[in-house]
């Protein structure tokens, strides 16, 4: 199974690019992972796209026939080992790509939630998007490594 996070801008913090290149490489041990890293494009000098904007780059990004997961404050939360589980349940049905979903400072627009397979959130509290990010891809990780029976997880 493909797994690929989609996300608008670049990660602003150099230990958190780091991590998430850290636990990436760990990940491509066990599975297929990608990050796709959406350029906003132009509306000016220093204006943002808003939430619907953003929601029409991250879906056109998504390939067909993707499982879409989109991280969400009103998503469901999961343990370390039901994350795990879903990725087994997943690949038992056959499952071929997940890709992720991380939004801007505004959440996501309605079409995005709307196009959601799974909604997730990472906890209760707040993260910066790059942490957010860095959280998913350690998670990921994580959950390959209960299903293997590593240490890790201990």
């Amino acid at each position: 199974m493909k797994h690929q996070l989609l996300f608008l801008g670049k990660i602003k913090d150099r230990f958190i690019e780091e991590g998430v290149g850290e636990y990436g490489s760990r990940l491509q041990h066990y599975t297929s992972f990608t990050i796709t890293v959406l350029k906003e494009k132009g509306r000016g000098r220093g204006k943002l796209l808003t939430a619907a904007e953003q929601g029409k780059l991250l879906l056109q990004a998504v390939p067909s026939g993707a499982t879409i997961v989109v991280l969400d404050a009103q998503g469901n939360q999961f343990t370390s080992e039901a994350f795990s589980r879903k990725i087994d349940e997943w690949e038992m049905q056959g499952i071929k790509q997940v890709s992720y979903l991380i939004g801007g400072p505004d959440g996501h627009a309605a079409e995005v939630l709307a196009a959601a397979d799974l909604l997730v959130s990472l906890s209760k509290m707040t993260f910066t998007h790059d942490m957010a990010r860095l959280l998913l891809v350690e998670q990921l990780y994580r959950a390959y490594t209960i299903k293997a029976g590593e240490q890790y997880h201990k």
